[in-house]
């Protein structure tokens, strides 16, 4: 992967399903996590079943909250297609792009945090109450720490995919493509 420069940012022009699925967790890890420190340590159950989920989604595609909001309307995208026509939602699993991977790293690092606050200390619950608002954050602006650090790394967008100028097709004056030899 060529490392690169530049800010990467998704697109909020849309409330779509994967989106929204950031904006849903973030606001569960900021909720479990606050219930966990304040209320009983157990609510960070719910936290390791975020990670859990998340690492899932990466691993095969299947999110349960996505498939609530494709039943809602909410449209995919980074949906596999399908060819039954359903309105089951499945992330693309064809490759390791930087928003797959972003599942991923999410998931372990809040999984293993959560435990963390179990066994060692309260203190990680900081960690999974930042790693919550970030991603609160990501839904609402399409800034993301993570996804630019992966970005700058090299990782591949889907998102917003980057557009190689030589691979642009070139527009004349009427709107319409030009073939150039």
């Amino acid at each position: 992967m060529p490392l690169r420069s530049g800010i990467y940012i998704v697109p909020t022009n849309r409330w779509y399903i994967e989106r929204t699925v950031w904006l849903v967790a973030g606001v569960v890890l900021i909720a479990s996590t606050a219930l966990a420190l304040w209320a009983d340590p157990r609510w960070v159950l719910l936290v390791i079943a975020t990670g859990l989920a998340s690492i899932t989604v990466a691993l095969t595609g299947f999110c349960i909250v996505g498939n609530v909001l494709s039943r809602l309307g909410f449209q995919a995208a980074l949906g596999a297609p399908r060819a039954d026509g359903s309105k089951l939602y499945l992330m693309q699993t064809d490759a390791w792009y930087l928003e797959r991977r972003i599942y991923m790293a999410v998931g372990i690092n809040i999984s293993i945090a959560s435990v963390l606050s179990l066994v060692h200390s309260a203190w990680w619950l900081g960690f999974t109450g930042f790693v919550g608002g970030a991603m609160v954050w990501f839904a609402a602006t399409g800034y993301c720490i993570m996804a630019n650090g992966l970005y700058w790394l090299g990782a591949e967008p889907r998102l917003a995919p980057l557009v190689k100028p030589s691979m642009a097709p070139e527009v004349d004056a009427a709107g319409g493509s030009m073939v150039t030899p």
